[in-house]
């Protein structure tokens, strides 16, 4: 791949720059105890598990439609599926399009997600480089709070998100329409992201320089693969 020098950096969001505060199981134990719903070790990890089969059967969200009232119910449809089908595994319960709506809502507010320690100096010390700054994710339109109330929102010079372009991570058209935004080549971009398929070989298979993060291990396969987003600041592409 080419050396040309890296003008952009785009980051994925959730597990990359922020994550889930504790897990999806216990956050939907928070909102379902009071339809009965025990508040076990053992309901909880259920539910953690049953999430991550779902989100592994489900259909990427990308959805044909265009006006912002129509986009926003395709992501919350999408969204009731996923919640529903964990619940099924585990167990459904009375009131559960109650406990949707609320859960749904609390997902869209940063109260229930938390940034990666070294997140916001990694950003300010790119920022304070040169480097310009894009969010390439498949989350949905809920992000832009999100990125608001965790102070995100003003070291981004663009916001790819799945649902709003018509295209998700693996699929080279989303890279193509953050590379767009940018008005750059795919070597003089960098993608960071912690899903090995979605993220890293998405990233390569589109011309982009890609870094993988993973916080599980503390030997490193490789040299595409950080262990923190702190290790950027050190990467080599980054200081030809």
């Amino acid at each position: 791949m080419s050396s040309s020098t890296i003008k952009v950096i785009f980051f994925d969001a959730v597990g990359t720059l922020f994550d889930v505060k504790g897990s999806v199981g216990e956050v939907y134990l928070t909102y379902a105890k009071k339809y009965g719903v025990p508040v076990t070790e053992r309901t909880q990890q259920a539910l953690n598990a049953a999430f991550k089969q779902t989100m592994k059967d489900m259909p990427l969200p990308i959805f044909s439609v265009e006006r912002p009232e129509k986009l926003k119910q395709c992501e919350r449809l999408w969204w009731f599926d996923v919640v529903h089908a964990v619940f099924y595994r585990v167990g459904m319960f009375e009131g559960f399009d109650d406990f949707f709506d609320e859960v749904f809502e609390a997902f869209g507010k940063p109260t229930h997600w938390e940034l990666f320690p070294e997140t916001l100096d990694i950003l300010a010390e790119l920022k304070g480089q040169g480097f310009e700054l894009g969010i390439i994710s498949n989350f949905d339109s809920r992000f832009f709070e999100v990125s608001r109330g965790l102070g995100l929102n003003t070291f981004f010079d663009s916001v790819t998100i799945s649902s709003l372009v018509g295209a998700a991570k693996p699929a080279k058209n989303i890279f193509t329409h953050a590379l767009d935004e940018h008005m750059v080549i795919p070597q003089e971009a960098l993608h960071v992201g912690d899903h090995p398929i979605e993220d890293f070989e998405g990233a390569q298979q589109a011309g982009l320089h890609a870094v993988l993060i993973d916080r599980s291990i503390n030997i490193l396969p490789h040299p595409q693969t950080l262990s923190s987003l702190i290790q950027l600041s050190s990467y080599d592409l980054l200081h030809p």
